[in-house]
């Protein structure tokens, strides 16, 4: 393998700034989900979801990954079909 020197990178302005407005962006996101938090948790939803049955708890995470389980067929006819010769 060729060796190469490496590249230099240099810091723009523009890249500052574009940090700063980001930055600035996800602290005020942040501060809004926390105030939400703070409002929403009277209604007990964190609390649900730590001490409910393993169920309704496997479908609280099914439904934040987006996993939807489909239902096993029951029979050999249903999984492969009717074979006639």
């Amino acid at each position: 393998m060729l060796r190469r020197k490496p590249t230099r990178l240099e810091l723009k302005l523009d890249d500052i700034e574009e940090f700063e407005s980001i930055r600035k962006d996800l602290e005020t996101r942040k501060k809004q989900k926390e105030d939400v938090d703070v409002v929403g948790g009277s209604d007990g939803e964190g609390a649900i979801g730590l001490s409910s049955d393993p169920k309704n708890r496997e479908q609280m995470i099914n439904d934040r990954i987006g996993y939807k389980p489909q239902a096993k067929p029951s029979n050999r006819s249903s999984q492969f079909g009717s074979f006639e010769f």
